[in-house]
């Protein structure tokens, strides 16, 4: 007879803070695995696999939040972002995939499979470089104008 693989939940709060059993999680080495193993179950909730063992996040909208940015700017010209997450997991912004929803800003991630959600610093440091436009908002990155869907889905 198999043993049941062990189960553990843990809670993202709208910070990206991980929590389990009201403890937060504060590894960076393991916010990072957990960020980069992160996948999303045909009934849509987000499961990491870990050594047989089943650990389900649960959260506000999406687990990904984007806590900081780095910048690379030359002149006045954004060139490149790079998305901060916890546990110091980075990742390069897709600004194509730049979106709002209810007055918060996201973007797609690791490939377009899940969404995540600028944090408040993240959006200030962006802000200098998004624009309004007749249309909405635009994102002034490489001489290019990135325009801001609205209303997107909120599916993560």
């Amino acid at each position: 007879m198999t043993e049941p693989a062990r189960e553990y939940r843990y809670q993202v709060d709208r910070d990206g803070r991980v929590f389990h059993d009201g403890t937060e999680i504060v590894d960076p080495a393991v916010l990072r695995f957990f960020l980069r193993a992160m996948t999303r179950t045909d009934d849509g909730r987000c499961l990491v696999l870990c050594q047989g063992e089943r650990n389900w996040f649960e959260a506000a909208g999406t687990p990904f939040v984007v806590q900081r940015l780095r910048l690379s700017v030359e002149g006045s010209t954004l060139q490149a972002v790079e998305l901060g997450f916890p546990g110091d997991y980075r990742e390069p912004l897709d600004p194509r995939t730049l979106e709002t929803d209810h007055d918060l800003l996201f973007c797609r991630i690791r490939g377009g499979a899940f969404r995540a959600r600028f944090g408040r610093v993240a959006v200030q440091q962006l802000a200098p470089f998004l624009s309004e436009t007749g249309d909405g908002s635009v994102l002034l990155m490489l001489g290019a104008h990135y325009p801001v869907r609205r209303g997107v889905p909120a599916a993560s």
